[in-house]
């Protein structure tokens, strides 16, 4: 890895990390003003507890040994806290890059379960998710386990899974366990009958400040991996513009669609366009011309949009739209390069073959997570109780389990 490469992978650590705090401010409005404390301290939590674990066993279990395809992840005791990296600088950078992933993916899930949910039992399901589903899908995805095998496994020369920053790993990981989480926790007291009245954002200002830190720090998210080879003969122009073509089209969609549903285009929504963009042209940002990537932002910020309404003819309580924005979108942005990538998609030179590995990548990690989350979530509600009572619910949750409120107007 030359200089440049080591600056920008640092770099994009950096802004990588970035992105959780920036995930605390976008969660943080859109929640209620009681709520928002809390709603902040699952993002925080999650980046304290996550980035230990990563460090403790979490990178070793990230990578498989050898070339087996049935290895579920690496051995947890293999460099136990790093101990053997600690004079390899590349690989120390490349672990430090590793760990905001970590971090961010298990942070995602939080917005699934606003105003309702115990702080510890939220920590101590966040750290059993990390060492059972995170861990072992990113050394399936990108370690070497049996997704990174599956074009070869099923006879397919020259055809991979195609995953550059995370659309399996991290938000359909991510979105399938919010699904679970929210169907364990329950829908918040009065959700059935206030429905989207309860969805009313405290601080729309802080929401989009938050969505400015996220795209921010989706380029260190895209781009970053280019920093492990020569940036000159490497692609990250491309996936630089493609990280801003799909989540400007997502604007548009998705405001769109609100203007022709409620005749007015709100801030809320260009925010979550944004995101929905930024999470569809995650897996796809280094297989995509900007024309095709303009196509899948515009895509999933109709079809994310669309999708946030599905939990109120469903029934199911995913406070912050964890599952609109995050598997759906994590799902459409996995599977479109099986129509689109470079040469391979189904439309651009290909044939079937990469549509179907990106298919069976994507469905299995999908229910692998939610699987394991649901199965947790249970137990940990089971046991010591993942939700807080209806009393303390209404009392507001910042008070009853923080002790401190989000504003204090008046002395």
């Amino acid at each position: 890895m030359d200089t440049g490469g080591m600056a920008w992978l640092l770099i994009s650590a950096a802004l990588v990390l970035l992105m959780t705090p920036g995930l605390a401010f976008f969660y943080g409005g859109m929640v209620k003003e009681k709520s928002v404390i809390s709603m902040m301290m699952l993002s925080f939590g999650a980046l304290g507890l996550i980035a230990v674990l990563w460090i403790l066993y979490g990178y070793s279990m990230s990578s498989v040994s050898g070339d087996s395809f049935f290895q579920f992840a690496g051995n947890p005791f293999a460099d136990f806290a790093m101990t053997d990296l600690t004079s390899d600088n590349e690989s120390l950078a490349g672990a430090a890059y590793g760990a905001t992933f970590a971090i961010i993916t298990t942070a995602l899930i939080s917005g699934a379960i606003a105003d309702r949910a115990k702080f510890g039992s939220w920590l101590l399901f966040a750290g059993i998710f990390a060492t059972f589903v995170y861990f072992p899908v990113a050394a399936w995805v990108w370690g070497g386990g049996w997704i990174m095998q599956l074009g070869t496994a099923l006879g397919f020369d020259g055809v991979e899974v195609i995953d550059y920053a995370g659309g399996t790993a991290v938000h359909i990981n991510a979105g399938a366990a919010a699904l679970a989480l929210a169907i364990v926790l329950g829908r918040r007291v009065g959700f059935a009958d206030k429905g989207k009245e309860m969805l009313k954002p405290h601080n729309v200002p802080l929401v989009m400040l938050g969505t400015a830190l996220l795209w921010f720090g989706w380029f260190g998210f895209n781009a970053g991996a280019e920093g492990n080879g020569n940036l000159i003969e490497g692609i990250p122009g491309l996936i630089f513009v493609n990280t801003i073509a799909a989540p400007a089209a997502a604007i548009l969609g998705w405001i769109a669609v609100e203007k022709i549903r409620n005749g007015k285009p709100t801030a809320i929504g260009a925010a979550s366009g944004a995101v929905a963009g930024l999470v569809a042209i995650t897996p796809a940002c280094a297989v995509l011309t900007p024309g095709w990537s303009l196509l899948l932002g515009l895509l999933a910020g109709i079809l994310c949009c669309l999708a946030v309404d599905l939990k109120y003819k469903l029934g199911y309580d995913d406070s912050l739209d964890v599952v609109g924005l995050h598997l759906v979108g994590g799902l459409l942005g996995s599977i479109f390069p099986g129509f689109f990538a470079f040469d391979t998609g189904l439309f651009t030179g290909g044939d079937a073959r990469q549509l179907v590995v990106q298919v069976i990548a994507s469905l299995s990690v999908l229910v692998y997570s939610f699987v394991v989350s649901f199965l947790v979530a249970w137990a940990i509600q089971k046991t010591i109780g993942f939700r807080i009572t209806h009393e303390d619910e209404a009392a507001g949750i910042d008070v009853v389990v923080h002790g401190e409120t989000g504003y204090a107007l008046a002395r």
